[in-house]
């Protein structure tokens, strides 16, 4: 079949029953960039726009199969992690990554909703951060998620965010994209860092209009560019640009 010889997206996270983020909203934006998904469904959720009413696990067993088959299936170019719920289910993600080492990974650590419930259960994110960000070639965090990974207070301006940053890469991180959609200020800048690289910044215009399911839509947009064999910078550079326009097209609707 010739559709399994096209490059997919493996997007491994949760449901999102309103829509508005998780695998959702990742098919949604790969797709708008022309390129395939592969699923592994993580966990079911139960919400609307405003808040997390319920959310169920899947098995490790179950996540680590469905992973499996995903590339046994299709020819997978790239890797999009967003909920992984629980440790277990990390253990079981990072094992068949290790397995099939191939496709570059985007970590999106999605540790809590827009509405502040918790999305990866307490104690995780030592497993998160040993057993699975070293697979991955760049992870995502915002400013809040920067400072719950390495167990410090949200950074306050641009040099406390990139030396939380070097925290992180310093724990086995490959590359850090700090998203700066929580910071103040007339300019919405991501930061990328690399070990013994100079920071790169990518800046564009802060819009007035809030929207869920960004950081899904700007990991899954750089995954989708990774598979397309654009190097790293280059698919951070288009997948801020897909946002962007995503947003300004939202503010005018």
């Amino acid at each position: 079949m010739a559709l399994r010889r096209e490059p997919h997206v493996l997007v491994i996270g949760g449901s999102d029953s309103s829509g508005g983020a998780g695998i959702a909203r990742d098919i949604e934006t790969i797709s708008a960039i022309g390129v395939r998904i592969s699923l592994a469904v993580t966990a079911l959720t139960v919400q609307t726009h405003e808040a997390v009413m319920d959310v169920h696990h899947q098995q490790p067993g179950l996540v680590a199969d469905q992973m499996r088959a995903a590339f046994q299936a299709n020819k997978v170019a790239a890797i999009k992690i967003g909920m992984l719920a629980t440790a277990e289910i990390i253990a079981a993600a990072a094992a068949v990554l290790r397995e099939n080492p191939q496709g570059p990974a985007v970590l999106d650590p999605v540790l809590t909703s827009t509405s502040g419930r918790a999305l990866l259960e307490a104690g995780a994110i030592a497993a998160l951060k040993r057993d699975l960000m070293p697979l991955c070639c760049l992870v995502t965090p915002n400013l809040i998620e920067l400072a719950l990974l390495i167990g410090a207070e949200q950074a306050v301006d641009e040099d406390e965010a990139v030396w939380q940053g070097q925290e992180l890469l310093a724990a086995g991180a490959q590359a850090i994209l700090i998203k700066g959609g929580h910071a103040k200020g007339l300019r919405s800048t991501d930061i990328l860092l690399r070990s013994g690289q100079e920071p790169i910044r990518f800046d564009a215009p802060r819009l007035a209009v809030s929207m869920r399911g960004t950081g899904c839509m700007l990991a899954s947009a750089i995954a989708a560019h990774l598979a397309k064999a654009k190097r790293l910078e280059d698919s951070v550079r288009e997948g801020k640009r897909f946002v962007f326009e995503q947003l300004q097209r939202n503010s005018t609707e």
